[in-house]
Formats: structure tokens, C-alpha cells, sequence
């Protein structure tokens, strides 16, 4: 009871948090997309008999108004098979759902003259080559004199973009770490090395923010314990799925994802 509570009331004051910084329809939105995928993760742990918890919110004053959601596996993975199953399980359902929330977002965004947000601090999102994409096809090209005022829903769909290209950077036991790690095995250490150098010239070239991940990934979540079988190879088809993966996380990762402008005058 005590850990069902935990878990309610973390999501409650996710949902107050999202909802406080960005309304109810991008509270429910993003929060449904999370929740879906860590039940991707939850349902292929139960699948391969890993002990896990129920998913856990983490909610953070930040644009998102969350840190997103976890859960923690409580017993060993058995093979590599299992481990890129259930690394991989997240990231694709949550895709699945994020498209349709951009796509049907994007109709309803509005599309107004840059001047009504002149004398006002303004929030710029990056676009990945995904979202710009889509944008472009729903909503045609857009002159330099307006912008597009994105729709909660579609903002949730962004943010969840965001999230998924970071939580499958092939480093440690992030999604994409769990991948490659079944795919490579210890080697992936090398790999997860060259991500975090990569995230340094990020931070010091483009943006400070990626300093912060940096640190993240060192302290907590670098070091990835093996599976049971740590022999039996994951097979070609896993491995097309995989590459496929690390595709869709070039293409919803942006260097610059956020930038906060002063009003102008």
C-alpha cells in the first residue's frame, strides 16, 4: 500500500505540475504518452519474468513540468534478447502515440504575425527533422514575418520527441544504452564514451544545458550490468529493428531544443 501510494502521489503532482505550466490537455496528453511507455517497458519485463515497479512520474518546475517517468527493474535480465525487447518496447509506443498527437496538434496550431509577441518573453522550440517535417506538410511553409503558436497537444507531442531522443542515446542503461548493449555487448562501453564526448563539445559549442545530462549519465546511469546469457547474439532482425531505432532518434533529437528570448522592443 505504501508503494502504491508513492506512486499516486508522484503522478498527482506530475499531472498539477504539466497541468500548472501548460494546461490539462497537455497535462493528459504528454502524461498518457509517458505512462504508455513505460508500460512498453513494464509489459516486457513481465514477458521475459524481470521483477519491476510500476511506472514512477517524476515531476520537475521545468518547461516540461517533468523529468518524465521510470521504472526500475528489481531482478537480473536473462538474455540479450529480453533486454533489447524491453529497451526497445518503450521508445516505439511511445512514438506510436506522439505522431498522432503532433499530427492532430498541428491542425489545431495557430499560425499568427511575429509581431504579437513583440514586448513579450518568448519561448522558441527546436525543430527535429521529424517535427519540421510533419510541420511542413501540414501547415506548408511559413513566412518569416509569423510563427506557429503550437497547440498543447502538439507541444506534448514535441516534448515527447524530445524525451525519446535522449532516453535512446545508446549510453549506459538509458533505452538506447539497453539496445545496444544487447547488440554488442561490452563493447558498447566504447560507444557510451564517445556519446558523453559528444555531449561535452554539445555543451561547450552549442548549448550549456547538455552539461547537465553529461553529469547525469556519470553519476547514476553509466555503468550497465550484463544480462544472465550474455552470449546468445539478439539476431538479424532485432538488429535491422535496432538501427531503425537509433534512425528515429537522429530525427527527433535537436541540438538546441529550447531557447527562452528576451521581449523585443
Amino acid at each position: 500500500m505504501k508503494r502504491w501510494l508513492i506512486h499516486g502521489t508522484l503522478f498527482v503532482l506530475t499531472f498539477g505540475m504539466a497541468t500548472l505550466f501548460h494546461g490539462p490537455l497537455y497535462a493528459v496528453t504528454i502524461m498518457g504518452i509517458l505512462l504508455s511507455h513505460e508500460l512498453g517497458h513494464y509489459l516486457m519485463c513481465k514477458k521475459y519474468g524481470v521483477a519491476a515497479t510500476f511506472p514512477i512520474f517524476i515531476p520537475m518546475p521545468n518547461i516540461l513540468g517533468t523529468l518524465g517517468a521510470v521504472i526500475a527493474m528489481r531482478s537480473p535480465i536473462p538474455n540479450r534478447k529480453a533486454l533489447f525487447d524491453i529497451g526497445v518496447a518503450g521508445p516505439l509506443v511511445g512514438l506510436a502515440l506522439a505522431l498522432p498527437a503532433i499530427i492532430v496538434g498541428l491542425h489545431f496550431s495557430e499560425i499568427r504575425p511575429m509581431n504579437e509577441i513583440a514586448g513579450k518573453e518568448t519561448l522558441y522550440l527546436g525543430e527535429p527533422a521529424l517535427f519540421s517535417w510533419l510541420s511542413e506538410k501540414i501547415l506548408g511553409p511559413i513566412p518569416s514575418t509569423q510563427d506557429v503558436f503550437l497547440h498543447p497537444a502538439a507541444f506534448a507531442g514535441w516534448a515527447v520527441l524530445f524525451v525519446t531522443s535522449i532516453n535512446l542515446f545508446p549510453v549506459g542503461q538509458l533505452d538506447g544504452g539497453h539496445m545496444l548493449y544487447a547488440m554488442i555487448g561490452r563493447r558498447a562501453r566504447i560507444v557510451s564514451w564517445g556519446v558523453v564526448l559528444g555531449l561535452v563539445y554539445l555543451a561547450f559549442r552549442i548549448n550549456p544545458m547538455w552539461f547537465g545530462f553529461v553529469v547525469m549519465i556519470l553519476l547514476f546511469i553509466f555503468r550497465h550490468p550484463a544480462p544472465v546469457d550474455d552470449v546468445t547474439p539478439i539476431g538479424r532482425t532485432r538488429w535491422l529493428l535496432g538501427i531503425l531505432t537509433y534512425v528515429l532518434m537522429a530525427v527527433c533529437f535537436s541540438a538546441v531544443p529550447f531557447d527562452f528570448r528576451p521581449p523585443s522592443r
